[in-house]
């Protein structure tokens, strides 16, 4: 697979940047492709292993370790570095449903586990999947098939994010017939409204929905599925139902002050920043968000990091992000070995662009909100931070991080944004539905199935294994198409 040497020969390069000075003037996508003779050297890279954990996407130490699509990332390399780049495609397609999506999003959990990256920099995979699919969609190779028969069989699904798209991708592709409901006013879920558009432009989800509407799936926007139509409603009209709905219930953070004006959910802040740009056609900024404002985000991850970089786009004062465990090591540590997933330090494109502006890392670990101060007009206008300190829990055994008594201190701030993760579905669906959930209020089925409690209804995505990444949702939701088809027909192709 690649070129025998190549590893040898050719340096890891990634693909141009644009520097911060000028991409934090827009909110366009700032990561640009390299030639394709470029990408074919890096493709090259990829050496004969033998064993290609980059496609395992297998869980270890309660982390995932290589793709959990299972892409055939060493035949895809191969193909790229020959410069068979329909081949490229077609074998890419057999695994994957949205390569535009991930290669730009993902966190490259292939290139974690890569062989090639146990002593030197892993194989580009990541820039490799988006050389492939975007030759394909400029070539006109990009296609959504239009089932020859169609089954008679109707299906719903709830959501419009990864895994609800990729279950009607499937679904669609069998022969059934697909409605998939979106509660907001454009289709893609998290996707359109939780990634920022420097991150995904959302022209590549329109494109992609495109193709889907002219292969016979049916979009409806504006379709809160639990309060505007009802469960019963559902059930009636289709044959099965899939809930995609995400776990779109945001962990709060408490402590007194918090209902001073200023403070926000990242996801929604998120939400509102990219529908007002989208609005205008990226012509008008919302600034009147964050401009010349003080602005503390509590929470690290991708959402955090996009708060950072958004805020940054609107003028924001300051940023501060606000992580209640300690600093990551720079390098892996022994208890942290290859191919897991490594727990490094990580400076993302926000953080980057932080410390750009400011000069130095917006990040402060183990520290979280005391209290929040308001002015006399119940605005925020500060917050007291606490550090904290790791302790064991006698009886569980878990490590805490609790409060170190003396290190308040106080920080200017007239904007909050709260990036604590998600604490699971949300109610209203789920009680419409009446499906049994989980400790964590996910939906509950059995384990590696997708058939919820009730008759007809599945779920797949972040709403059936919690919080996690657009390639997880991708599988689950080809999964649960697998599953679903399985049921309406008695045997499955997909």
């Amino acid at each position: 697979m690649g070129k025998t040497t190549g590893f040898l020969e050719y340096e890891r390069v990634d693909g141009p940047v644009r520097p911060e000075e000028e991409r934090t003037r827009d909110f366009l996508e700032f990561h640009d492709r390299l030639p394709l003779p470029e990408q074919r050297k890096q493709a090259a890279r990829c050496m004969d292993c033998g064993i290609p954990f980059c496609q395992a996407g297998a869980m270890i130490s309660g982390m995932m370790s290589g793709c959990p699509l299972h892409n055939l990332v060493p035949e895809v390399n191969d193909l790229v570095y020959r410069g068979r780049m329909a081949e490229a495609y077609r074998r890419l397609s057999i695994t994957h449903s949205f390569p535009e999506f991930t290669s730009r999003v993902c966190p490259a959990l292939c290139e974690a586990a890569c062989t090639c990256g146990l002593h030197d920099a892993p194989v580009s995979t990541k820039e490799n999947e988006k050389a492939v699919i975007e030759y394909a969609y400029e070539h006109g190779l990009v296609t959504e098939e239009v089932p020859a028969v169609r089954t008679g069989k109707k299906v719903a699904v709830v959501g419009s994010g990864p895994s609800g798209l990729a279950a009607a991708q499937l679904l669609n592709r069998r022969g059934h017939a697909v409605t998939v409901y979106e509660r907001r006013d454009r289709v893609g879920g998290l996707l359109r409204y939780g990634i920022p558009n420097m991150k995904l432009d959302k022209s590549l989800i329109d494109r992609r929905i495109r193709l889907m509407e002219e292969a016979g799936v049916t979009f409806v926007v504006n379709a809160n599925v639990g309060k505007d139509i009802s469960a019963a409603e559902l059930k009636e009209k289709f044959d099965a139902i899939v809930l995609c709905c995400g776990a779109s219930n945001p962990r709060d953070i408490k402590a007194p002050g918090r209902d001073a004006k200023g403070i926000r959910f990242a996801v929604d802040f998120l939400s509102e920043v990219t529908k007002r740009l989208l609005d205008s056609a990226l012509v008008e900024f919302p600034y009147d968000l964050a401009k010349d404002k003080d602005v503390i985000i509590i929470g690290g991850g991708d959402t955090g990091n996009d708060c950072v970089g958004s805020c940054i786009r609107l003028g924001a004062k300051s940023v501060t992000q606000l992580e209640m465990m300690p600093c990551p090591a720079e390098q892996r540590l022994p208890s942290n070995p290859w191919p897991e997933w490594p727990r490094v330090l990580k400076v993302d494109y926000g953080q980057e662009e932080a410390i750009w502006k400011a000069g130095h890392d917006p990040r402060i670990y183990q520290t979280t909100v005391k209290e929040f101060v308001k002015d006399e007009e119940g605005n925020l206008k500060e917050v007291v931070v606490v550090s904290l300190s790791p302790k064991r829990d006698e009886k569980t055994g878990r490590m805490n991080m609790v409060p170190v008594e003396g290190t308040e201190r106080v920080l200017p701030a007239q904007l909050v944004l709260i990036a604590a993760g998600f604490l699971g579905s949300e109610k209203y669906v789920t009680d419409d539905f009446a499906v049994e959930l989980d400790g964590r209020t996910n939906v509950k089925t059995a384990p590696g199935a997708h058939a919820s409690s009730e008759a007809k209804i599945y779920t797949a995505g972040d709403m059936h294994s919690g919080q996690s990444l657009v390639v997880r949702a991708i599988a689950d939701g080809r999964a649960a198409a697998k599953e679903v088809d399985l049921a309406l027909m008695g045997y499955t192709n997909l």
